[in-house]
């Protein structure tokens, strides 16, 4: 199995919030016709952004953690 590095989570979490406020900008000055599933396909690209990007966070924290840490 192969396990992607920390900061590859964290720059697609930054990516998906960055789409997750795009899309309610853009409903908003009407350069898209605002609709239920957009609004909500952003709400959830916003959403999951935050939590990958926590994962990758989380995930850089342990990877940086120097082996005398006792809680490791």
């Amino acid at each position: 199995m192969f396990q992607i590095h920390p900061m590859r989570w964290m720059v697609t979490g930054g990516v998906l919030l960055f789409v997750g406020f795009i899309g309610p900008l853009l409903m908003v000055v009407r350069v898209v016709e605002p609709t239920f599933l957009l609004a909500f396909a952003s709400f959830a690209a916003s959403t999951a952004g935050f939590f990958v990007g926590m994962i990758g966070l989380f995930g850089y924290t342990i990877a940086r953690r120097p082996p005398s840490d006792p809680f490791r």
